[in-house]
């Protein structure tokens, strides 16, 4: 008693809840398909945190520089080349495949129970970057703050500066003409004279500009190494939990209100980008700015550098964020027969635009600093923290109304940074939710605030006085070839062992059927190219691999070995779970391998209504237990 209902192929999840129970779940709305897991309210929900998750700091601080340096324009060949070859195909491959079964990063592997652990090395990776993600988040609000004054903190050399500390380059020697004869002495002898220095000989000092000297003797309070822990810097702890509190309040019914969000926080940035662009595009020297970036600066030539395929193949990897768990968590939560495949392609085109389009509005505004300060562009431009919270804010303090402009960078890179976190901290919930479904139907708030709490405490490390280098170790190891090797195992796991062919007939199940001319682009892609590119850019990672350094700071070597510990922790859950598999498997050795390579009972779409003939033999996916599900198609692939 309690539910009234119709038959499962009648109702398709949409039973009428009868019961007298008065348990709600916030998570789940009345025009969901699924009413146990939920789904989002509108395909705007979900197509907007798919860009959010997609589009990040790496769009604003990486490409542009990465252009820059690889050619210019010359790079965006290679790098739409990648696009199609590698990230296309993977980014395509997990939305379909938490589409289809509903199901977060973990327990989608049902799949190949073989391979569980690549889903766990996913959350884990996931949940190092979240910790020290939202720590970058905490910088970005701190210098948000500091723009509301009216002369910026770092527009000048104020009493936390040193003697280095200097707006203009100081010329310590030159070579002049004085009596008929070129000497060379420092300049004080060449003013004292009034003479004259000749052009192509002088030495200027070494000297740093005020951005670099607040970010790293007032924002960061930064100590010689990591060996100098130091004390937590109260003000970035205040931001990160101010960072925390934010993303706590956008998941606090999941993707019913991160949903919502998103709407702000992945259209704003978009607008702010469009003004800096064009204020950019007014100012004296940002001609050059772009030139350096795409125009006639471009070199064809440095596409003969397999350094420069490897940078673009890198860069799209990372940019579109597959391998980390988001997709396949976020795409779960859509209707079964959602087009998942002109999802994949519109948000992926989407993070691309958005990262020429991010070079321009930079590079035009570097261009005109290089021109006031009287320096060629490749001296002012950067990639990471030291472009977004030194090199940009030195270019904005020198802009009238520059309270205004910094206020809006720093604000856009909250927007971009907090929606990436959004879809992160999701992908843990939905992890625990496919877990202990009953607990997050009862407790989803107090659940998702005990996990930002304890990713807070776990960051108060990263806003100590040696954090910016506990940051940059865990972006290092973690954040590095550990996706990597997720992703490799991923597609040949489902390509080569569950079989391509049948994972393309499922996915026929959710967008239809499809002509064989269709699939041959992604055929190509899933059995040979992308497995192919994959391990290429994972084999270069290893071989180039060094020791992590910030700036000229080296790490000692525990610093190094707990890099290793952390990565180690990461992966190691590919063999054990593979192990345990196979222990609990019967039968002799091959055959409990080959049991552990067949999906399990309760694999298929998550609602019985959407099984039809191919999945009519699915246990019910809540129970546990792990047997091949026997199908027609699974029996004749693997007597190939």
């Amino acid at each position: 008693m309690g539910m009234l209902s119709l038959p499962g192929f009648l109702s398709c999840g949409k039973k009428k809840n009868f019961s007298l129970s008065n348990e709600k779940d916030a998570h789940i709305g009345v025009s969901d398909e699924n009413l146990e897991r939920g789904n989002w309210s509108n395909k705007g929900d979900y197509l907007l945190s798919m860009v959010g998750y997609a589009v990040g700091l790496g769009n604003v601080w990486r490409f542009p520089y990465l252009t820059y340096q690889n050619g210019g324009g010359a790079f965006l060949i290679p790098y739409t080349l990648m696009l199609a070859l590698a990230g296309l195909p993977l980014f395509f491959m997990e939305c379909s495949l938490g589409q289809f079964a509903s199901l977060g990063p973990i327990s989608i592997w049902r799949i190949l129970p073989l391979f569980q652990g690549v889903g766990i090395t996913m959350v884990i990776i996931s949940t190092f970057v979240a910790i020290y993600y939202n720590v970058i988040i905490a910088y970005a609000l701190y210098y948000l703050f500091a723009s509301f004054q009216k002369v910026l903190p770092w527009s000048d050399c104020f009493s936390w500066a040193d003697e280095f500390c200097s707006k203009t380059r100081l010329v310590s020697d030159c070579n002049a003409t004085f009596d008929g004869q070129t000497i060379h002495a420092n300049y004080s002898f060449i003013t004292s004279n009034n003479l004259t220095c000749i052009n192509g000989t002088v030495n200027y000092k070494p000297v740093q500009f005020p951005s670099e000297q607040y970010w790293n003797k007032v924002a960061l309070q930064r100590s010689s190494g990591l060996d100098e822990t130091g004390n937590i810097v109260w003000y970035l702890a205040l931001c990160l939990l101010l960072s925390w509190l934010i993303v706590g309040a956008a998941l606090f019914k999941g993707i019913k209100s991160s949903g919502k969000v998103v709407y702000f926080t992945a259209l704003f940035p978009y607008v702010i980008l469009l003004i800096l662009l064009v204020r950019g595009a007014t100012l004296e020297g940002a001609l050059d700015g772009i030139e350096y970036y795409i125009g006639r600066q471009s070199n064809i030539t440095k596409l003969m550098e397999a350094e420069v395929w490897k940078d673009a193949a890198t860069q799209i990897f990372y940019s579109l964020s597959v391998a980390w768990g988001g997709l396949v968590a976020l795409s779960s939560y859509n209707k079964f027969h959602n087009n998942c495949y002109s999802d994949a392609i519109l948000v992926c085109v989407t993070n691309c635009v958005t990262s020429v389009f991010a070079g321009f509005a930079i590079f035009s505004i570097l261009g005109h600093m290089a021109f006031v300060s009287e320096r060629p562009v490749s001296e002012v431009v950067d990639s990471g923290f030291d472009l977004a919270f030194v090199a940009y804010p030195e270019a904005l303090s020198k802009l009238p109304v520059s309270p205004l402009w910094s206020f809006l960078f720093f604000f856009m890179l909250l927007l971009l940074g907090l929606d990436s976190q959004f879809a992160t901290i999701e992908t843990l919930t939905t992890t625990i939710q496919d877990i202990y479904p009953q607990v997050m139907k009862k407790l989803r708030l107090p659940v998702t605030l005990g996990v930002c709490i304890l990713l807070f405490l776990l960051g108060l490390i990263c806003v100590s006085q040696a954090g910016i280098y506990w940051v940059n170790l865990i972006d290092h190891f973690c954040a590095g070839w550990g996706i990597l090797i997720a992703a490799v195992l991923e597609i040949m796991g489902i390509v080569y062992i569950y079989g391509g062919n049948r994972f393309i007939e499922d996915i026929e199940m959710m967008i239809g059927k499809k002509s064989p001319w269709f699939w041959m682009w992604w055929r190509m892609c899933w059995f040979f190219v992308t497995p192919v590119l994959l391990m290429a850019i994972l084999v270069w990672s290893l071989v180039t691999f060094s020791p992590p350094t910030y700036g000229s700071v080296v790490y000692p070597a525990w610093g190094t070995a707990v890099g290793w510990c952390m990565i180690i922790f990461c992966v190691i859950w590919i063999p054990i779970v593979a192990i345990v598999k196979v222990v609990k498997a019967e039968g002799n050795l091959c055959q409990r391998i080959v049991s552990c390579c067949r999906p399990t009972a309760n694999w298929g779409p998550y609602l019985e209504c959407h099984r039809g003939e191919r999945y009519s033999h699915v246990v019910d996916p809540k129970k546990e237990k792990e047997h091949e599900i026997p199908t027609v198609s699974g029996f004749v692939y693997t007597q190939q």
